[in-house]
């Protein structure tokens, strides 16, 4: 019997998925890491990173490369063409039974979050990707048109706002003793030293963006300024995304996934960014993602090949992987 496989490689991890034609899921992996081919460990590390999650999904199915009769990866540095050109190569030979299809991450998660029909989908996690759809099923994503992005410019945001408190430039902000408790430092110049100096490591990025979102949802100004002034950035990309897909004056489904938008329980981003697009004369309805993005690249598959129905997308429900395979932004 011939399988299908769903990737989903971000800035944090990459997630693999096997399944039937007929929509039973049977196995699903993840490797924490970047997938992606521009970051700093080049080409040949995200392919590992990648690989090991594939491997990992087989290996729990019971199954082999040669078995996949179609395979779709859903990638962050899908972006140029010649990273496509790139995938290509790397992935056909992987020795798969069947053919390799690569797009863009935020074609994943718009294929997971809404299957079919005109919509706008933005994947907010340590990075961020908007993806759109129209009504004659065209597609557009961002790639390096994003602007903003996600958590971890978010936890930048945050800190900066604390530092600037401190200096009595910026306003208080219960930010404060929150990010010195997240680091464990004594003040706020301790935290500065901490993420500057030389040999710096690296912001908490998740504990960061959440503790954010938590002071935005209780009622911190200068927090949720931030949130809200991200969201309508956010809404800003999504408004070209739809134009770019000749999304109108017909209603459409806007959807937001990633491990930032399910950690913003206040939904101020979501809020903000369906809100500056109604101010565009855009007609959004939000909608919650069906399936997250490696369910996505499992479909883009199925539709190719002409099995997709709504018994698949039943037995997709009934069998996908818990949404916990990817959350990565808690410490």
């Amino acid at each position: 019997m011939s399988l299908y496989l769903g990737v989903d490689g971000g800035n944090s991890k990459a997630v693999a998925v096997v399944a039937t034609a007929s929509g039973d899921v049977l196995a699903a992996a993840r490797q924490l890491g970047t997938a992606d081919i521009y970051a700093a460990g080049g080409e040949p590390g995200a392919i590992d990173l990648v690989a090991r999650a594939v491997d990992e999904a087989l290996e729990q199915a019971g199954r082999h490369r040669s078995e996949i009769g179609r395979a779709v990866f859903s990638l962050a540095g899908a972006d140029w063409p010649e990273d496509f050109a790139y995938h290509a190569r790397a992935w056909s030979e992987i020795g798969f039974g069947g053919p390799v299809t690569v797009v863009n991450d935020a074609i994943g998660a718009l294929a997971g979050a809404v299957p079919t029909g005109p919509a706008v989908v933005v994947s907010i996690g340590t990075g961020a990707a908007t993806g759109a759809r129209g009504v004659d099923g065209s597609v557009w994503h961002s790639s390096f048109w994003q602007s903003p992005h996600g958590a971890a410019e978010l936890a930048r945001r945050a800190f900066d706002a604390v530092v600037r408190a401190e200096l009595g430039i910026g306003p208080t902000t219960a930010l404060r003793d929150t990010l010195i408790a997240i680091t464990g430092d004594s003040d706020v110049e301790g935290a500065l030293h901490r993420f500057t100096s030389r040999g710096a490591k690296p912001l908490p990025v998740g504990p960061i963006a959440r503790a954010l979102l938590a002071a935005a949802r209780d009622g911190d100004a200068t927090a949720r300024r931030i949130v809200e002034e991200h969201g309508k950035g956010l809404g800003e990309v999504a408004v070209v995304a739809a134009r770019r897909v000749s999304i109108g004056a017909e209603p459409f489904a806007v959807s937001f996934t990633g491990g930032l938008a399910r950690a913003d329980v206040t939904t101020l981003l979501g809020a903000a960014a369906v809100g500056l697009m109604g101010s565009e004369g855009l007609k959004p309805t939000p909608v919650p993602p069906r399936w997250q993005p490696a369910l996505g690249a499992l479909v883009i598959g199925l539709q190719t090949d002409r099995v997709f129905s709504q018994g698949v997308a039943a037995r997709l429900d009934a069998t996908q992987p818990p949404p916990s395979l990817y959350d990565v932004l808690s410490p």
